[in-house]
C-alpha cells in the first residue's frame, strides 16, 4: 500500500484487495497450512524511498496521507533508514515512508494454490480448465440480448449466469473480434506494456528486510505515453523505457530487482540492455552492487517478461457491458494487477450474483470510456 493514493479512484479497491489477501492467508493458515510456504505470505514491511530534499518533503506528505486513511505509516531519515535496510544508500537528504503492515507474496505459488483449489470443485461438475483452446466468438440469444455461451476453437461452453472475459491486455483485441459483426460499439483501449524483472538466485551478497521501491516507480505507474521522466531513456526505434528501482527478497532467498515500463506490442523478447539498466538503477541505491559485475550471475540469473495491461487512465475496466449485462469485461490493473485481484474478483462475483458491492464500481465502469 505504501505506494498507493488515498482518495483516488483505486484507493478502495486497492485497501479491500489488501484485506482479502490478508483474509486469504489467514484462512490458509486455519487450515494448518503455511501461507508462507503456499503463497510466499510475509509481513515483510515496505518502504517507499526518496534521495533528495524536494522527494523526501513528498514522502512526509505522503505518511501524513496515509495515516489519516488508517494505515500505519511513519516517516524515515535517513539515519533511520539504515538501521532497517544498511545496504540501501539513499544520501542525507533521503529518506522513506515506512508502511510496517504491508505484505508480499509470490505470485506464481498463490495462483498454483488457488488452482489446485479450484480443481477440488471439477469432480462437482464446477470447474474445468480449457487450455491452448481459444474463444472465437459468442452464442447471442434468438430470444433476447443475452449471451448464452461461448465457443472456442475446440468446444461450445453454454454460460447460466455471466461471461466474463479477463484476458488482460489482450481483451482490447478479443473484444473486438468477438463484437465486430453485432451492433455494439465497444472499444477496450487496454495495451500492453511490457516489463523487466531481474532474478538473483540464492543471492548471498546482502540481505533485504522489506520490500523496497523508489519515487520514480509512482511517477511511471502513471506516465502517460509521451510523458518524459527523470528516469527514463532512449532504447531502439525511439522508444521511452521507463526504469525504477524496485527490489525484494523472496521466500528462496532470491533477490528481486525491477522494474522496466515500455512499450513494444506484444513482444516478451528479453532486451539485455534493460537488464543493464535496472542493474545500474539498482547499484545507485545499492553500492555493493557495483562491486559486483552482472556478468558474475549469468547462471545464477533469471529474467520474468510480462505485459501489463495498461489502461491511458490508469484504473481498470470492471463491469457489464451496456446491453449485454450477463457479459462483464475485467482488464486494465497494469501494475497493480496482483493487488487489486481479489477485490475484482470479489467485485465481478457480486455483479454476477446481484450482490450489493463493497467498492462503488462507478469510477470502472465502461460507459465513457469503452463506449
Amino acid at each position: 500500500m505504501v505506494h498507493k493514493e488515498p482518495e483516488s479512484d483505486t484507493w478502495d479497491l486497492t485497501m479491500r484487495s489488501y484485506q482479502l489477501w490478508q483474509m486469504f492467508a489467514e484462512k490458509v493458515r486455519a487450515q494448518g497450512l503455511d501461507p508462507l510456504q503456499e503463497l510466499g505470505w510475509k509481513r515483510t514491511g515496505s518502504l517507499l524511498v526518496g534521495r533528495t530534499a524536494k522527494e523526501a518533503a513528498t514522502l512526509k506528505k505522503k505518511v501524513k496521507r496515509l495515516s489519516e486513511a488508517g494505515l500505519r505509516a511513519e516517516y524515515l531519515t535517513s539515519d533511520a533508514l539504515r538501521l532497517k535496510e544498511p545496504e540501501l544508500e539513499v544520501g542525507k537528504d533521503g529518506g522513506a515512508a515506512f508502511l510496517p503492515d504491508d505484505c508480499q507474496l509470490d505470485a506464481q505459488r498463490a495462483v498454483a494454490f488457488i488452482q489446485k483449489a479450484n480443481r477440488h470443485f471439477s469432480t462437482k461438475g464446477r470447474y474445468a480448465e480449457f487450455f491452448h483452446d481459444p474463444v472465437t466468438g459468442l452464442l447471442r440469444s434468438d430470444s433476447s440480448s443475452e449471451v448464452e455461451g461461448v465457443r472456442t476453437f475446440k468446444n461450445t461452453l453454454y454460460s447460466k449466469k455471466a461471461v466474463i472475459v479477463a484476458a488482460g491486455c489482450w481483451s482490447g483485441s478479443l473484444v473486438h473480434d468477438l463484437f465486430r459483426e453485432s451492433d455494439i460499439l465497444l472499444n477496450v483501449p487496454v495495451k500492453p506494456r511490457k516489463g523487466h524483472l531481474v532474478v538473483l538466485e540464492n543471492f548471498s551478497s546482502f540481505r533485504l528486510d522489506h520490500g523496497l521501491m523508489e519515487m520514480g516507480y509512482v511517477d511511471h505507474l502513471h506516465d502517460a505515453l509521451d510523458r518524459k521522466s527523470s528516469h527514463s531513456v532512449k532504447v531502439e526505434e525511439g522508444q521511452t523505457l521507463s526504469v525504477s528501482m524496485t527490489a525484494t527478497m523472496d521466500t528462496m532467498g532470491n533477490l528481486v530487482l525491477g522494474s522496466s515500463r515500455q512499450f513494444t506490442g506484444y513482444s516478451t523478447k528479453v532486451d539485455e540492455s534493460i537488464i543493464n539498466h535496472i542493474w545500474k538503477r539498482a547499484g545507485e541505491f545499492f553500492p555493493k552492487l557495483k562491486e559486483l559485475p552482472l556478468e558474475d550471475f549469468t547462471l545464477d540469473r533469471k529474467v520474468r517478461i510480462g505485459l501489463r495491461p495498461y489502461m491511458p487512465d490508469g484504473k481498470p475496466v470492471i463491469g457489464p457491458v451496456p446491453g449485454l449485462m450477463n457479459v462483464i469485461i475485467a482488464t486494465g490493473h497494469e501494475g497493480g494487477g496482483l493487488s487489486m485481484a481479489l477485490g475484482t474478483a470479489e467485485m465481478v462475483a457480486d455483479m454476477v450474483l446481484g450482490n450489493p458491492g463493497i467498492v462503488d464500481v462507478a469510477a470502472f465502469a465502461l460507459q465513457g470510456r469503452c463506449c
